[in-house]
């Protein structure tokens, strides 16, 4: 069965969003092999193309994926809703965070990017450029999973304990697990998002220059 991703990038871009309830319905292999396909077409440090994909479909799996991120939400969530407690649109978006850790076994696809080879600690600024392999890579997935109607996520909590996530994906010692993106047609719909206006979050030349602010 094919899939049709031709929808305009700027389209694309404008309506994506973070859509955590997802239903349990069967995602085709297919589909998603074709999504790491437009990953793959990312650009990659020094062209290394050093990415992994695990694609989890094994409940064991899952649900061992699943205990990590309830372990790391128990922590984040309760705190996160200490400080939202009069933020009506903070709270709305932890309940849907909330339901995914609920619902977690049964998202019907998890995908795992991961990069091969050693990450070094020193200087701090390696460790950005060790991840900037991996993500340019993800945001075309979830772009490519917005063009065919999928709702998709980026998600770290799974990963809370990198030992536990090297376990029970099966990883080596020299591939890193990076990124979770759980995939699944949406219980929602997606829908234009609300972003604060480019020129309060650009300086000129210098930070704090809002020099495009002004001149409007």
């Amino acid at each position: 069965m094919g899939y049709d991703l031709r929808m305009p990038l700027e389209e694309a871009m404008e309506t994506q969003r973070a859509i955590r309830r997802l239903k349990p319905d069967p995602v085709d292999d297919e589909l998603v092999r074709r999504l790491i396909e437009l990953a793959l077409k990312a650009p990659t440090g020094s062209n290394a193309q050093n990415w992994e994909f695990i694609v989890v479909r094994d409940a064991a799996v899952k649900r061992k994926l699943a205990q990590q991120n309830r372990r790391a939400w128990r922590i984040y969530g309760g705190l996160g809703r200490r400080i939202a407690r009069n933020d009506a649109k903070m709270l709305r978006l932890l309940d849907a965070v909330q339901w995914q850790s609920d619902h977690f076994e049964e998202i019907p696809v998890i995908v795992v990017a991961c990069l091969r080879g050693l990450r070094l600690p020193f200087p701090p600024v390696m460790a950005s450029s060790y991840y900037g392999s991996i993500y340019p890579s993800v945001q075309n997935l979830l772009l490519g999973a917005r063009a065919a109607g999928l709702g998709a996520a980026l998600i770290t909590l799974p990963l809370w304990s990198m030992w536990a996530a090297r376990r029970a994906l099966g990883c080596p010692w020299n591939v890193t697990p990076c990124a979770v993106v759980p995939l699944g047609w949406p219980v929602g719909r997606y829908g234009p998002t609300t972003r604060r206006p480019v020129e309060e979050i650009t300086s000129i030349d210098r930070y704090g220059n809002r020099a495009w602010q002004r001149s409007r």
